[in-house]
């Protein structure tokens, strides 16, 4: 028995947590791993196959921004854990990014911490893979030009999802900087080398086969007037209460797609036309995960308009983050903090 005890103790004594940097997450981490992910999460997801307690939120009013926990199990992956994250857009002003994350993979067997990582880059890899699965389902095929509405950090990696889905010709960039436009430009050109147009007119940027929004927003900034029949549009801006940048009318004559529905319903596109009785429930045509799992089907003619209401999952980090977890393993990077 005593022997017992202390092989017990040995394995305790010896737990350790991978810590992985940001930079190494960055080199663990490829577009394509992380819509595949992303896609899998989805799709357990919409087979009931997850477990995802809406975010948590604290709001920190006299700073503007706000600090949320995200927790999520995956039962096919066999994964889990949290991540916390912030959204504050002053603090570019002082020289950090507007969102900062950390996640923790936990083992489900034992529930011991097995790795924690820097999540800011794999936030946004993960909103940009979401987009593009999303418009993998929902777009039209030969979709080539993509219009984006504010050009900060979440544009470049949305772009860069789509263009692993789409032959993309032309971008159309609108933002209240001209200086960030030529900023997304010169970023991007990096991994797609097309014909931009660049403009403080965020109508310039609505007439495309995908609309791309990415601003915080608390105002409709894309008018009814300026969508097109067949367009798809990823919004991706309103992550929380009171958000929205899009005219609810465009809701209303849209396949409307949540990621999911309590919590699109509270803190996604849909949330403030839904408080003001300007969007019904009803209105909304299922989860991305649904079409993913294909229990309904996605788009299903060329001139329907469809919208993608992305607020940010747990699951898709969680999925994103064991995908690193992994790769950091194989690579044999990271560094190991001892925990018992």
């Amino acid at each position: 028995m005593s022997h017992g005890k202390s092989l017990e103790s040995q394995e305790a004594n010896d737990l350790d947590i991978l810590w992985l940097s940001e930079d190494e997450v960055k080199s663990s981490l490829t577009m394509e791993e992380t819509i595949e992910a992303v896609e899998e999460a989805f799709r357990e997801h919409g087979l009931g196959k997850a477990q995802m307690p809406p975010k948590s939120y604290l709001y920190y009013k006299k700073y503007n921004g706000d600090l949320r926990t995200m927790p999520a199990y995956l039962e096919e992956l066999d994964a889990t854990g949290v991540k916390v994250v912030n959204v504050h857009p002053a603090n570019p002003g002082a020289g950090l990014p507007t969102v900062m994350a950390v996640v923790i993979l936990n083992s489900p067997k034992t529930g011991a911490p097995l790795a924690m990582m820097g999540g800011t880059h794999l936030t946004s890899m993960r909103t940009g893979a979401a987009g593009a699965v999303a418009a993998k389902y929902l777009a039209r095929k030969n979709s080539r030009t993509v219009g984006i509405v504010g050009a900060g950090a979440q544009a470049r990696t949305q772009l860069l999802g789509l263009a692993k889905i789409f032959a993309i010709e032309k971008v159309l960039v609108a933002d209240v900087s001209i200086d960030r436009c030529r900023a997304l430009e010169q970023d991007c050109r990096s991994f797609l080398d097309v014909e931009y147009d660049l403009s403080t007119e965020i109508k310039d940027a609505c007439e495309c086969d995908i609309l791309v929004t990415t601003t915080p927003s608390r105002k409709p900034l894309v008018k009814d007037e300026w969508i097109c029949e067949g367009t798809h549009i990823n919004a991706i801006g309103a992550d929380a209460k009171g958000k929205e940048e899009l005219e609810p009318n465009i809701l209303g004559r849209s396949k409307v797609v949540v990621d999911d529905l309590a919590q699109a319903s509270h803190s996604g596109e849909v949330n403030v036309p839904l408080t003001k009785g300007l969007f019904a429930p009803e209105g909304i045509y299922a989860t991305i995960g649904e079409i993913v799992a294909g229990k309904v089907p996605g788009r299903v003619s060329d001139d329907e308009i469809t919208v993608f209401d992305s607020t940010g999952l747990a699951i898709q980090d969680v999925a994103t983050a064991t995908k690193v977890h992994q790769k950091a393993i194989e690579k044999g990077i990271g560094t190991k903090l001892p925990f018992l």
